[in-house]
Order: C-alpha cells, then structure tokens, then sequence
C-alpha cells in the first residue's frame, strides 16, 4: 500500500500474468477461436432455439385440438408438419376434421402475437389471412375486434403507437 497526496492506492507484485508455455500456444489459439465462435454464432443458436420451440407448440396445439380419444394415437408424430398431414389422411374432410381444423385456428387467433423480426404489413397480413381461414370455417370476426387484435399483439417496440391508436378508435 503507497500513499501519494492523500490517496491510498494498492499494488500486487504478486500478481503473475499467465503467457503460454512452449507448446501450449495451439492450446490457447483454439481455445480462443472456440470462444469466439460461441459468441458468433450466439444469435444463430438463439433463433434455432426459437425455431424449435415454435414447432414445438404448433405440435402441442394440433394435439390440443383433436379429441381426447385420437389425442394418444398422433402423440408419437415428433413434427407439426407431419402429425397435420396424419390428421388430414385420418379425418380427410368430415365434420371431425372441420371441427379440428377450427379449433386450431381459433387457438391460433387467440394466441396471434407480431414478431418483432416483421414489419407491421408482415404482421397485419398474417392476421387477415388467419382471420380468412376462421371465416371459411364459418366464424365471425368484427372488424373492430381485428383492429384491437393487431393493435394487441403487436411487439412491445409499437406499444407506443399502439396506444394512441386504441385511444383515437375508442
């Protein structure tokens, strides 16, 4: 410990800075080279990440929407993609499978969420064409219910705008 003017400052002459031993300098080279390609690919791995567990819940809510007596025999399809194309072969049109598919897109509108990744048209056109597929299905949805909706599920960067859009409809 030194003291200069008045202030007290700490020196550690014990410290020893680690350097490489011969031979350990392919060692260290990979190791950060591994480092950083960790934090390279940190996104990547993130959106991967998403990915699956996106599939993953359109899986859980195809399985949601069959009845509870068929839920058992579609639970081994591990895709989304997959199981839908094993309950369109199983049901292939009738009134089991109609009630399935707008149970589905029900659950969809219900849960319909902008991804901050999409512009606002991106958004909106997702929303129409789910709210076109429910009006196939015969369900109706007011307009004013559309707009909330999207004003709702827009990312939390529009929140903002959202507001004062929500005040100016009301």
């Amino acid at each position: 410990m030194e003291a200069v003017e008045g202030k007290t400052t700490f020196t550690n002459y014990d410290y020893k800075t680690p350097y490489p031993q011969p031979g350990d300098y392919d060692l260290w080279l990979n190791e950060d080279r591994n480092n950083t390609l960790s934090h390279d690919d940190y996104s990547l791995w993130i959106k991967e990440k998403q990915d699956r567990g996106n599939k993953m819940k359109g899986r859980g809510t195809l399985l949601m929407a069959l009845p509870k007596k068929d839920q058992l025999k579609f639970h081994s399809y591990k895709d989304a993609k997959l199981l839908m194309k094993a309950i369109e072969k199983r049901y292939g049109g009738n009134k089991e499978s109609k009630k399935v598919q707008r149970t589905l897109l029900k659950q969809q509108y219900k849960n319909f969420a902008g991804l901050s990744s999409e512009t606002m048209d991106q958004t909106f056109d997702r929303l129409q064409k789910l709210i076109s597929q429910l009006e196939i299905q015969g369900e109706v949805i007011t307009q004013e219910d559309m707009n909330l909706k999207l004003l709702r599920s827009l990312p939390s960067e529009w929140k903002t705008h959202a507001l004062i859009w929500r005040i100016q409809t009301e």
